[in-house]
């Protein structure tokens, strides 16, 4: 059986959309090099930036 590893003793990356600090996931390890945003919303573009309200 593997070793568990506590999520602090995983790597971690900043999202290039939000700013927001996200960890590796199993899902990424093959591709944890290429991954850039921490979510498909994040991704896509939208809410990126927050709105500036326009009087």
């Amino acid at each position: 059986m593997a070793k568990m590893r506590k999520k602090s003793d995983l790597p971690t990356k900043t999202c290039l959309a939000c700013g927001l600090p996200f960890t590796w996931r199993k899902k990424w390890e093959r591709d944890w090099d290429n991954v850039k945003y921490c979510s498909d919303r994040c991704r896509s573009g939208k809410g990126s930036r927050p709105q500036v309200a326009q009087r």
